[in-house]
Parts: structure tokens; sequence; C-alpha cells
């Protein structure tokens, strides 16, 4: 796409002429010229209608992300660039968060021992579940994590004693402001 910088024959336009399109981007007032798009008289596939749905549903999520002060506040923070609140709040619709590490070294089973999770996402990671179950399945505990030290440091701490470790897994599940998820299951190390 071009881009027209302090031309005197485009100041002022948006808009279409012929085949071409003047867009002015509101954040800088910058102007972008392009030729305009051609829709194909092919009927889509399944997979273009669901990336055409995901598309609406972001688009969806990023106006009623920006309706409401506060979470627009929170997108405008990282704003940069000539990008918009919206756009960063449609990205973070497309991108879910990460568990990259269960880190189970400070776990013992003992009440007050802890399990470090290292969660990344490209704009925030909202909370942390944390599940632990005994290898027959039964439910040992579970809960929400607290962040840690770090943007990318959760901490669960335990509030319930667990006897025998040999076996049990833990799940992990990570979620974003636009409901995205992560999850992540490990076995934990016999002691």
């Amino acid at each position: 796409m071009a881009q027209s910088k302090k031309n005197i024959d485009t100041e002022g336009l948006s808009g279409r002429v012929g085949n071409i399109i003047f867009r002015r981007r509101k954040s800088d007032d910058k102007i972008f010229v392009a030729r305009r798009p051609v829709a194909s008289e092919e009927e889509p596939t399944e997979a273009q209608i669901n990336v055409q749905r995901k598309f609406q549903r972001g688009i969806i999520y990023g106006k009623s992300a920006i309706a409401d002060p506060a979470t627009k506040a929170l997108y405008a923070v990282k704003a940069t660039d000539g990008r918009s609140a919206f756009n960063v709040a449609v990205a973070d619709y497309f991108n879910a968060p990460r568990i990259e590490l269960i880190n189970m070294d400070g776990y013992t089973g003992a009440v007050g021992s802890t399990i470090i999770i290292t969660v990344t996402d490209d704009f925030a990671v909202s909370s942390v579940h944390v599940k632990i179950e005994n290898m027959d399945g039964s439910l040992v505990e579970e809960g929400e994590a607290a962040p840690g030290s770090s943007d990318i440091e959760w901490i669960y701490t335990a509030t319930v004693m667990n006897e025998s470790l040999a076996g049990d897994k833990i799940t992990v599940t990570a979620y974003d402001m636009p409901g995205n998820t992560d999850n992540l299951e490990n076995e934990i190390p016999a002691r």
C-alpha cells in the first residue's frame, strides 16, 4: 500500500477516486493510497468462512472492549506506533496465552508449598487456575494462582495436605482478557 507524506495533491483526500482508495489513519493523520479491493466471485471455502467468523468475533470483542472506559484505558497503554486501543484489543482476541513452564520444585504436598507457573501473552494474562488430582483422578485441590513478582510469573500456594505425590497430576489453565485459554497437564514428580 502506498503512503502519502505531506503531499499537497492528496491532502484532505479520503474515499475513492476511480479504482484508487484514499484512507486517512486517525491516530497520526497519515494518508494511505491503495487499489480498490476486488471481491472474489468464487464461493468461500469452509476454512475461509471460519476465518471470517473468527475475525467478526474479534471485531465484536474489540468494540465491546473499547466501549468500557476501564478496559479501553488498559488497551490504550499498549497502543503505540499508530495503533489504536481497538487494534490492540482485536489483536489480543486472536492471541491466546501460553503456559511456558510449571515449576513444581517448591511443591512438597504440604500446606503452604508452592507451584510457580510461567505464562506469557501478547497483552496480559488475567488469571491462572490450578487443579491437582490423585493418580485415581480424585481431586486433591484446585484454585487460582496469584500474580508473582513479574508479569509472566504466577504462584499457586497449596491449601490441602497431599501425602502421596506419586502419579498425581497437575492441570493448569491460563486465561487472557478476551477469554482465550491455554491448558498444560504435568505429572507431579515423586519425592
